[in-house]
């Protein structure tokens, strides 16, 4: 497994509408292999494909508490078939927004299709935090970042902020 770079906003590449995945095989697996180490390095509960710059519809989730054992999910062409027209609100951050975090409100339960790691169509129903996880997962592969659901004021201070960030990391001091 390979720990690869995670994208930070702005970057366009992170704008863009991923592709669908026209069958899962070993690259595939030892994709969604690095986005998982990559993710449990950061640390987050979750990553899309397109935010190590891969444009393809694929997912990794572990939202397992800490101290618990780990407890890995993978989603190749994730598809939400049914949402909830009743909310729930979590703070939420992203690994390409270090940093930042909002409450955004999204569909307290979704149901999905998606192929597993093993290319097996799968069908789930989630809730609570899997389902906020899921969403703003499936967003990231729609183009959409957490930050697009704030204020234009709001949002372009967070982007403001993390374009400082960036400038400073990219600085090269000998």
């Amino acid at each position: 497994m390979t720990l690869r770079k995670i994208l930070i906003e702005p970057n366009e590449i992170l704008r863009k509408k991923s592709l669908k995945v026209e069958s899962v095989d070993f690259d595939v697996q030892k994709l969604m292999d690095d986005m998982l180490e990559t993710m449990y390095a950061a640390p987050g509960i979750g990553l899309a494909a397109i935010q190590i710059g891969v444009p393809k519809r694929v997912i990794v989730l572990d939202i397992a508490q800490k101290d618990g054992p780990k407890n890995p999910m993978y989603f190749v062409n994730p598809e939400i078939i049914q949402k909830s027209s009743n909310n729930s609100t979590y703070e939420e951050g992203c690994l390409s927004l270090p940093g930042q975090f909002a409450e955004i409100a999204r569909s307290d339960k979704c149901s999905l299709k998606y192929l597993d790691y093993h290319g097996q169509p799968k069908e789930l129903e989630t809730e609570g935090m899997l389902a906020t996880c899921i969403q703003h997962e499936i967003d990231h592969l729609e183009g959409i970042l957490f930050i697009d659901y704030l204020s234009k004021l709001k949002k372009s201070m967070i982007v403001k902020k993390l374009s400082k960030q960036k400038e400073q990391l990219d600085r090269i001091v000998i």
